[in-house]
């Protein structure tokens, strides 16, 4: 056997990731807001990208229009000719003039909203209150180094020894705090947080002191048979004590803003039903408004192929057109995905949730002739809002269950019916998983009683011992 070596010259198809490929696939899977903030940072690095005002007149929002149908006509694996490209289209790209409106309307999108968050509060009643002095400067130390739940998160020895005064003063000073509003507010644990509201609501006793102290886990776990035993009181009555502790709120401060409370959500796809038909629009108020400067126009034409300038304002151009086409390209591929959606889940849109089907990325990648990936990416983090609320794309991709007759039911589905069936149970025999999946299998989904507990946790539902009444 002889060894050496040779050259050999063979085909390979190999998909080769460009950057301009890298920045469509991104700008596909981005939100709404998200890609807002890249077209604004787009706008501030390449000069000749220029967003057009909506208050222009017809003809430039026209303009604007023309732009996304001239640039699918371009063939990206060519130079352009820009100089002699801009000669032909005219307006289509460029915007000639440029008008102020001095007198526009003030938007209140532009204005910044103050939250009244949970330390506001408790600072304005600390003013209001007989604390005078360093006392109050203690009090204000206090509130600063409560959480967002509005629990303590140092020791009372550790503010003292901050603050150069007794820790005695420091419990006498977070005591009028805890009579603060909300109440139990201030507290160091769990425990002193329900304490705190019971002897507020004056119901405090021993039985009280003693469930908090001691059975907060046997109360979370319903197991109100062994506190009975071990206390030597009624199971009703253990019952009513329960119930009374799990009236209050462990968590004063939640009710309050905070800086990681989500807001709001910008749907990317909106779905309105206008007569019979439903009518789909996608969120891209800020591509279509993209145009390229007339500036950079007029120095295209009067500069020389070869020179600097010319073959700058060439690379900012294909860099703009390319963002260009990619929005586009974006738009396109989410009203199709959307448009797919609506189709297979129609059901949903006209009946409700009780009739959402099981859909996967396959079946709206085979109707919209694309690659899963892309339906994948298309979808990842967006909204749509329906008729029946604001959702989450991902929401319409359910898993299911088979039915009797051939038929696939989604997860959701399945999930308003346990919830149905476990709402109008009798609260003293509570029904079991075993009993759900059972009623299930009568109504003709093919379920078991593994996945009615799986469903069942999903939904923040207890197991039957927790739900049981005495």
């Amino acid at each position: 056997m002889r060894m050496g070596y040779d050259l050999i010259i063979e085909q390979q198809q190999k998909l080769i990731m460009t950057p301009e490929l890298k920045l469509a696939l991104k700008i596909l899977q981005l939100p709404a807001i998200e890609l807002e903030e890249m077209i604004q940072y787009e706008l501030e690095a390449n000069p000749v990208l220029e967003m057009l005002d909506e208050s222009k007149d017809d003809k430039s929002e026209g303009a604007a229009s023309d732009t996304v149908v001239e640039v699918k006509k371009q063939d990206t694996d060519k130079d352009i000719e820009w100089k002699e490209y801009l000669q032909y289209q005219g307006k289509s790209y460029t915007q000639e003039s440029y008008e102020t409106d001095e007198n526009a309307e003030l938007s209140y999108d532009n204005l910044i909203s103050y939250s009244y968050t949970l330390k506001d509060h408790l600072f304005f009643q600390l003013h209001l209150s007989q604390i005078r002095g360093l006392n109050r400067e203690v009090g204000e130390f206090i509130i600063e180094s409560l959480d967002e739940n509005g629990y303590l998160t140092i020791t009372t020895d550790e503010i003292a020894k901050l603050m150069s005064v007794k820790p005695e003063e420091v419990e006498a000073i977070l005591g009028v705090i805890q009579t603060f509003d909300p109440v139990g507010v201030g507290a160091r644990n769990l425990q002193e947080c329900l304490l705190i509201q019971l002897r507020n609501r004056s119901i405090l006793n021993d039985i009280f002191e003693k469930l908090v102290s001691e059975y907060l886990d046997d109360i979370a776990g319903n197991r109100l048979q062994a506190i009975s035993k071990k206390l030597s009181i009624g199971i009703e009555e253990v019952q009513k004590y329960s119930d009374a502790i799990k009236n209050l709120e462990p968590k004063p401060g939640r009710a309050f803003e905070s800086s990681a409370s989500t807001k709001y959500v910008v749907p990317d796809v909106y779905i309105e039903k206008v007569g019979l038909e439903y009518v789909i629009s996608v969120n891209d108020n800020y591509s279509s408004r993209l145009i390229i400067n007339q500036y950079y126009r007029n120095i295209l034409k009067s500069e020389e192929k070869s020179s600097q300038a010319s073959i700058f304002i060439n690379n900012k151009l294909s860099s703009a057109m390319w963002l260009i086409r990619s929005l586009e390209h974006r738009r396109n591929t989410l009203y199709n995905v959307m448009k797919a959606i609506l189709e297979f889940q129609m059901d949903f849109f006209e009946k409700g949730p009780m009739h959402l089907k099981t859909l996967t990325l396959k079946k709206v990648a085979d109707a919209v002739e694309v690659h899963e990936s892309t339906v994948s990416r298309a979808i990842n983090g967006k909204y749509v809002q329906t008729p029946r609320g604001v959702f989450e794309i991902k929401y319409f991709f359910k898993s299911g269950v088979d039915s009797q007759d051939g038929d696939a039911i989604s997860s959701e589905s399945i999930k308003k019916m346990i919830k149905a069936h476990i709402t109008g149970e009798d609260a003293s025999k509570p029904i079991s998983d075993q009993h759900i999946a059972d009623l299930l299998v009568k109504s003709g989904f093919m379920i078991s009683r593994r996945t009615v507990a799986k469903y069942r946790d999903e939904l923040g539902i207890p197991a039957s011992s927790k739900r049981k009444r005495y």
